[in-house]
């Protein structure tokens, strides 16, 4: 349990050094300036670990600046970021030309606290959390099919929220049961939140057995939340609530797929395992649209191509993918997760799925989003 006691929208104060160091929180780099830049005074830098200032930060920084925001960048895209207060926001309309939670939710924050209304239109779904939390919160928040609408408000209202199991971390458990046979395994309160499944709809597709009442996509979703016979239809999307339940999975043979662009935004921090799951497919599966993973913690298209190849997959990369040509598994070998955590945790299911087994240099990345991942997977191992 986690008691936060909050200093409201207009309460932000300066850090005593004069900067916040977000270490490798991508997330966090892109959120809190929409946060800051509506500050009445104060002065902050965002910084971080070397990964943070390899991210780019341009597409908060422009509509921002729009907004009539303060906000400085290297070359006016790289961390370090300074946001300085005292500037009257204004509602914008913003048009997206690629989908980001992160971005959408800076702008949500900045149009809080701007004047007027504020628009943000994404060209394809992408994950809501921020939205159904503020509603539950009382903001003047509302999605119109593939848009936000954003009113000012001066406060918030909020009690108790249950946070579910993350999906993007459950997906390594679940790539796992997909790829070894004989492998069946139930995940219990794992968030189902439509615009988190994406891999569990991609790995169903690709025959995975994965059953559990997911959330219905709406009709906007398109591709995007296509799913198969295999799930159970759970509710439709709710504008407050975060769905939670168990899912099983089982292995079965596997077929190769096509991921398509529309498809990424909701699927982003998966795509590494269905590079995996082509490996043990028939047929050549392909993942476009997908130039968002070169600038992760590491180039994740370089990292996973290069890191599969050496463990004996056939896969080559793609300017905003990759393709795999599966149906022979992975010999094994070294794996160099390249600091990166979803690559590390990716080397050890891709050790457990291979013949000879494989070495990941760097396994304690993992523990920047899963910290008892080791030990989670040694035991699904062992039963």
């Amino acid at each position: 349990e986690l008691v936060i006691r909050g200093v409201g929208l207009h309460g932000a104060f300066e850090p005593t050094n004069g900067t916040l160091d977000v270490g490798n929180a991508g997330t966090l780099m892109r959120l809190l300036p929409g946060w800051l830049a509506g500050q009445a005074s104060g002065r902050w830098t965002l910084d971080g670990d070397e990964s943070i200032r390899r991210r780019p930060v341009g597409r908060i920084v422009e509509p921002l600046r729009r907004m009539g925001a303060r906000v400085e960048a290297v070359e006016g895209r790289l961390p370090p970021l300074t946001v300085t207060g005292g500037a009257p926001l204004q509602g914008v309309e913003h048009r997206m030309a690629t989908a980001s939670a992160q971005v959408k939710t800076c702008l949500v924050f900045a149009g809080l606290l701007a004047g007027g209304e504020t628009r943000i239109t994404e060209p394809v779904p992408s994950r809501d959390h921020t939205e159904r939390m503020l509603a539950r919160a009382r903001a003047p928040v509302e999605r119109e099919g593939l848009s936000v609408r954003v009113r000012p408000t001066d406060e918030l209202e909020l009690d108790e929220v249950v946070v579910p199991g993350d999906p993007s971390s459950a997906a390594f458990l679940v790539a796992a049961a997909c790829v070894i046979p004989g492998s069946r395994i139930t995940l219990s309160d794992v968030g189902l939140n439509w615009t988190r499944t994406g891999f569990l709809r991609i790995a169903e597709r690709m025959g995975a057995v994965i059953v559990g009442e997911l959330e219905q996509p709406p009709p906007e979703a398109g591709r995007a939340g296509d799913g198969t016979a295999a799930a159970r239809e759970g509710p439709a999307p709710s504008a407050d609530s975060e769905p939670a339940g168990d899912i099983d999975v089982s292995s079965a043979p596997l077929e190769a797929t096509r991921v398509e662009p529309e498809e990424v935004p909701l699927s982003v921090d998966e795509l590494t395992l269905v590079a995996l799951l082509g490996c043990f497919a028939e047929g050549e599966t392909v993942v476009r649209g997908a130039e968002e993973l070169r600038i992760k913690e590491s180039d994740r298209i370089a990292g996973v191509v290069d890191g599969l190849r050496g463990l004996g997959a056939d896969i080559e990369a793609s300017d905003d993918g990759f393709a795999v040509r599966g149906g022979e598994g992975l010999r094994g070998g070294s794996f160099d997760a390249l600091g990166d955590h979803r690559l590390a945790m990716l080397g050890a299911v891709a050790g457990l799925a291979s013949r000879e087994g494989v070495e990941v240099r760097g396994m304690e990345a993992a523990d920047i989003s899963y910290p008892g991942f080791e030990d989670d997977l040694r035991a699904l191992a062992r039963r």
